[in-house]
């Protein structure tokens, strides 16, 4: 019995057939969308994330308003812990009767969220700017009613307070526009 010699060997090009390389990818996983309706190339990028995800679509002004904000704190910060008397004559137009020591604590916690703008401006995280801006948005919130309740209490209405609770308003108005800019999804380009 005489073999017949096999026909050569017909290597197939899955670069070229572009159904194999479909199943290929299918069966990787990759090319498809995920979940938050990415794409990815590659399993590696599936496996890593995609970098701009992470990268943060800062508002115009941002850091500018969080730089300001983190001199403002210091300045009245180191005002009420230096010169809690003359801080609380300015604005409630009275004589500090009682110990100093409120106004101190009150300069005690501007410090603390004066060092939490501060790390809130070098930080590229977005979860951290939020944060940032939003216990900075809970801070004027508080002292708007707290000095309106103790403007209330004490019956009179000096202008300097007038000007703190307008000011007050004005900022708390910033940092939401800023908080709710940074917080909304970029469009997919």
């Amino acid at each position: 019995m005489v073999s017949k010699p096999h026909p050569p060997l017909m290597k197939k090009h899955s670069q070229t057939d572009l159904i194999s390389r479909l199943k290929s990818r299918k069966i990787l996983g990759v090319g498809g969308e995920d979940d938050d309706g990415e794409v990815h190339r590659s399993k590696i990028s599936q496996m890593l994330g995609n970098e701009l995800k992470f990268a943060v679509r800062e508002p115009i002004g941002l850091r500018v308003w969080i730089l300001f904000s983190a001199v403002g704190f210091t300045a009245m910060a180191l005002l009420a812990l230096i010169f809690p008397n003359q801080l609380y004559e300015v604005v409630f137009e009275e004589e500090l009767t009682t110990t100093s020591i409120s106004v101190r604590l009150y300069g005690g916690a501007l410090l603390s969220l004066a060092l939490i703008m501060w790390n809130g401006l070098y930080t590229v995280e977005k979860i951290i700017i939020q944060w940032t801006l939003l216990s900075e948005a809970c801070y004027f919130a508080i002292q708007f009613l707290v000095t309106t309740f103790t403007l209330l209490e004490i019956g009179i209405l000096p202008v300097a307070s007038v000007f703190l609770l307008l000011s007050r308003v004005l900022f708390l108005a910033v940092t939401m526009v800023y908080y709710y800019q940074l917080g909304r999804k970029p469009k997919k380009i």
